[in-house]
């Protein structure tokens, strides 16, 4: 049986993986900005465990064994990420807990923005994460619903943006993710 059929092709799991990911942190933030009513970052918890958590974890070792060590880390770690967040939600932790385990995944995301060899859109996406992490944790530290709320906008746009370039990637449009690692493993 091909490798390609049983693993996915790698342009599948990496739109796959930045699809859970928007939609993901497009209902997460959501939640946090309190732009919907009655709808709060604990209601994303079902989405979160089994989207952001499983789904993309899984898609993380599907990049790993399709060689694409960057995605592989990014879809892994995240995985990890959302479906640890979901599993804490609510009142499980306290509010320092909290910021320390945003902090700890703000650096992953800090560090996948400096190494994202596919261009500008990762290093957005994964920098402007970093940048929502790093509010939810300042919020979460100093029990401040402001920087909570900016947070989740932030993490809404980054999820937006995530969507926009999974859109891009199935519809051929300029921006699609991927395009630069297809070209670079084409001409070795």
């Amino acid at each position: 049986m091909d490798n390609d059929v049983t693993a996915g092709s790698k342009a599948s799991t990496s739109t796959l993986g930045h699809l859970a990911l928007g939609l993901t942190l497009l209902a997460f933030g959501i939640g946090h900005t309190g732009v919907v009513s009655g709808v709060s970052a604990a209601d994303s918890v079902s989405l979160a465990t089994f989207v952001g958590g499983i789904a993309l974890f899984l898609l993380g070792l599907l990049e790993f064994r399709g060689g694409d060590g960057f995605n592989g880390t990014a879809f892994a770690g995240l995985g990890a990420f959302w479906f640890t967040w979901a599993s804490g939600a609510g009142d499980k932790v306290s509010d320092h807990a909290a910021g320390t385990f945003l902090v700890l995944f703000a650096m992953l995301a800090l560090t996948l923005a400096a190494s994202a060899a596919s261009g500008l859109f990762s290093q957005g996406l994964y920098g402007l994460l970093f940048l929502a992490l790093l509010l939810l944790a300042a919020g979460a530290f100093v029990d401040n619903g402001a920087l909570g709320k900016a947070g989740g906008w932030v993490a809404a746009v980054t999820g937006l943006l995530a969507w926009y370039g999974t859109t891009a990637a199935l519809a051929g449009w300029p921006m699609a993710l991927g395009r630069a690692s297809r070209r670079t493993a084409a001409a070795s």
